[in-house]
C-alpha cells in the first residue's frame, strides 16, 4: 500500500491520516459541501469533493468513493467506522476496483452484519445468547408475539445495523408499533436496509466489549476489554479500558467466547466482540461490530497497540506481532464529546464553534474533528471529538478526568460537557467498589438537574453553489461557498437565517433541533390532544419527536422531506 483514501469524516479521518504519516501512506480525504473547511480535509496530502450535502449523496455514495480513488490514484481504501463501513457491498466494489480493502473480507462482513447470522455463528461456538427471534420479523404484529411468547421488555434491533442506530427497546405492549416503525426507518436511513429482529432484552445491564485483531494467517488476538454502559438512546457516551469489577470468570468467558467466534467466522482486521452482562451475572452475546470502534483510543493507551496501523499491517497481508492478550498498562477513559445540549433531552445543536480550547496535561489525548470556528453541520453525526484521560488506576484516571473536563472551553454550540462533569460526581459511577451504571441509567436514575444551555444560532452559509466555469476552453465544474455569492447579488438585499414564522410561535408548535422532517403525523386540518405525536426530525443521525404543546386544530407549516432549523414553526393552531 502507497495510498490510501479514507472513506469518512471528522475525527476519525484525522485520526487516519496520522495513521498514514506514522507508517508512510499518502492520505487522500474526501468531503461532502458542508465538510468543505473541516481539519480532515485541510490535513489530508489530497482533498476531493463529493458534490453532495447529505450521506446519501456523499459518504454512501460507493460510485463515488471509487471513481475518487481511481482518479487519486489511490492503491487502497480505509473505511473508518459509521457510514459504509459495514456495508459488504462497498467491500467488494473496493476489491473489484483493484484495491486494497482495509477490513475484513466482504463474506465475513455479510455474516457478521447481519446480527441474525451472527447469533447462529455464536450459538455453535457455544458463546452465551438470550432469546432471540430466528431471523428478521416483517410486522409489529410478529413483535407482539414474540413479546407475548418471552415477555417484556425486548430489543428491536436492525439487522445489518450497529452503535445503537435502528435499536428500541419496547417496555409497553401499546408502543410496539411505533417503536418497530422507528427502527426500520433508523435502519433504512442509516444502513439502507431496514430488517430488524428481535431480542429478549436484559435488565439494567452493563455494555462488555472486546477488542479483537486477526491477521490473514489464522491468528486471532483479543487485545482487552472495555465497558460501554454509559449510554443514552443507545449511543455511548463514556466508555473505559479494561472493563472494571469483572470477575475472572466473566472476563475468561467473554475473551474465549470472542476469539471462538471471530475464527470461526474466519475474521481478519480490527473488530469488537459485544456482549452485555445482566445484574444477576448472565452474559450474553450482543453483535460484532466487524470495523474499528469509536472507543478504541482506550484500548490502544492501556495496551500500547496502535489498532490503526495494526489494520495496514493486516491488510497487507503481516502477521500479527503478540500472539498473547497484553497485560493492562493502567486505566483509561474516552469522553465523547458530542454537539449535544444535556438540559435539552440530549437534542442535538449543529452551529458554529467560536471557542474550541481544550486541556492538556499528563495522560491527556484529544482525538477531535474540529477547530474554533468549524460548523458543526446537522446532517452528520453529533460526534465532534473525544477526551481521553489515562492514568494508573481507575481512581487516578477519575481525578484527572475531573481537572480535564473543567479546562475544556467549547462555545458557539451546546456540548455534553456538563453532562460528563456531573457523571464524574454520581456514586454509581465513580464507586470504588462496583459500578451501578447500566445502559438505560441515564433515561431512569441519572439525578443531575443539568440546565438547558443557550440555543447555537442557525449556521447557514457552508453551502456550495455549484456552476461551471471555462477555463483555457475547457468547461470544468466548479463550487462557490454561498457566503461569497450573497454580496454579488447585493441588490437582492442581506439573506436572513431567521424564519418569518418563528413570529408566531406563540401560537405553534416549533421544531426542537435543526434536522430533516422525517415524517408528519397527523393531516392538516386535525384535531389534536397536548402531547399529540405531530413531527419527527431527523437530526445527526437521530430521531427527535415533537408533541403538542396544546390542544387544538393544527395546521400544516411544513412537509416531509424539508430541512429546518431549530425555532422554525412546523404546525400552527387555528383558535
Amino acid at each position: 500500500m502507497k495510498k490510501v483514501l479514507i472513506a469518512n469524516r471528522g475525527e476519525i479521518a484525522v485520526r487516519i491520516i496520522r495513521a498514514c504519516r506514522d507508517y508512510g501512506l499518502t492520505s487522500v480525504a474526501v468531503y461532502a459541501d458542508p465538510d468543505l473547511n473541516s481539519p480532515f480535509v485541510q490535513m489530508a496530502d489530497e482533498a476531493y469533493g463529493l458534490s453532495g450535502v447529505r450521506p446519501a449523496e456523499t459518504y454512501l455514495d460507493i460510485d463515488k468513493l471509487i471513481e475518487i480513488a481511481k482518479r487519486a490514484g489511490a492503491d487502497a481504501v480505509h473505511p473508518g467506522y459509521g457510514f459504509l463501513s459495514e456495508r459488504a457491498e462497498f467491500a467488494t466494489a473496493v476489491i473489484d476496483a483493484g484495491l486494497t480493502w482495509i477490513g475484513p473480507d466482504p463474506s465475513v462482513i455479510e455474516a457478521l452484519g447481519d446480527k441474525v447470522e451472527a447469533r447462529r455463528i455464536a450459538r455453535s461456538v457455544g458463546a452465551p445468547l438470550v432469546a432471540g427471534s430466528d431471523g428478521p420479523v416483517s410486522s409489529a404484529e410478529e413483535v407482539i408475539a414474540f413479546a407475548r411468547q418471552h415477555g417484556l421488555p425486548i430489543a428491536i434491533k436492525a439487522a445489518h445495523g450497529g452503535g445503537g442506530r435502528g435499536l428500541k427497546v419496547a417496555w409497553k405492549m401499546e408502543e410496539i408499533a411505533d417503536l418497530y416503525a422507528s427502527a426500520v426507518r433508523e435502519a433504512t436511513a442509516a444502513f439502507g436496509r431496514g430488517e430488524c429482529f428481535l431480542e429478549r432484552f436484559l435488565d439494567r445491564p452493563r455494555h462488555i466489549e472486546a477488542q479483537v485483531i486477526a491477521d490473514k494467517h489464522g491468528n486471532v488476538l483479543v487485545v482487552g476489554t472495555r465497558d460501554c454502559s454509559l449510554q443514552r438512546r443507545n449511543q455511548k457516551l463514556v466508555e473505559e479500558a479494561p472493563a472494571p469489577f469483572l470477575s475472572e470468570e466473566q472476563r475468561r468467558k467473554v475473551h474465549d467466547a470472542s476469539k471462538a467466534i471471530c475464527a470461526a467466522a474466519g475474521y481478519s482486521g480490527a473488530g469488537t466482540v459485544e456482549f452485555l452482562l445482566g445484574i444477576d451475572g448472565t452474559i450474553s452475546f450482543l453483535e460484532v461490530n466487524t470495523r474499528l470502534q469509536v472507543e478504541h483510543p482506550v484500548t490502544e493507551e492501556t495496551t500500547g497497540i496502535d489498532l490503526v496501523i495494526e489494520q495496514f499491517r493486516i491488510a497487507e497481508g503481516l502477521p500479527l506481532d503478540i500472539l498473547e492478550t497484553p497485560e493492562p498498562r493502567g486505566h483509561s477513559m474516552e469522553f465523547r464529546i458530542n454537539a449535544e445540549d444535556p438540559g435539552r433531552g440530549f437534542l442535538p445543536t449543529p452551529g458554529s464553534i467560536t471557542t474550541f480550547d481544550p486541556p492538556a496535561g499528563p495522560g491527556i489525548r484529544l482525538d477531535s474533528g474540529v477547530t474554533a470556528g468549524v460548523t458543526v453541520p446537522g446532517v452528520f453525526d453529533s460526534l465532534i471529538a473525544k477526551l481521553i484521560v489515562t492514568g494508573a488506576t481507575r481512581e487516578e484516571v477519575i481525578r484527572r478526568a475531573r481537572r480535564a473536563l473543567m479546562e475544556f472551553r467549547i462555545e458557539g454550540i451546546a456540548t455534553v460537557l456538563p453532562f460528563h462533569l456531573a457523571v464524574l460526581e454520581a456514586e454509581d459511577f465513580v464507586s470504588p467498589e462496583e459500578l451501578k451504571v447500566h445502559t438505560r441509567w441515564i433515561e431512569t436514575e441519572f439525578a443531575a438537574n443539568l440546565e438547558a444551555m443557550e440555543r447555537p444560532a442557525p449556521s447557514g452559509g457552508t453551502e456550495l453553489v455549484r456552476t461551471y466555469l471555462e477555463i483555457d476552453g475547457r468547461r470544468v465544474s466548479v463550487g462557490l461557498p454561498a457566503k461569497l455569492l450573497t454580496g454579488i447579488a447585493a441588490s437582492d438585499g442581506p439573506v436572513s437565517a431567521s424564519n418569518p414564522a418563528s413570529a408566531t410561535a406563540q401560537q405553534g408548535v416549533a421544531a426542537s433541533v435543526s434536522g430533516t422532517v422525517q415524517s408528519i403525523k397527523v393531516k392538516d386540518g386535525d384535531m389534536v390532544t397536548e402531547g399529540t405525536l405531530l413531527v419527527v426530525l431527523e437530526a445527526m443521525k437521530m430521531e427527535t419527536q415533537v408533541g403538542a404543546s396544546r390542544a387544538g386544530k393544527v395546521r400544516l407549516r411544513t412537509k416531509e422531506g424539508e430541512y429546518v432549523q431549530a425555532g422554525d414553526i412546523l404546525i400552527t393552531f387555528d383558535d
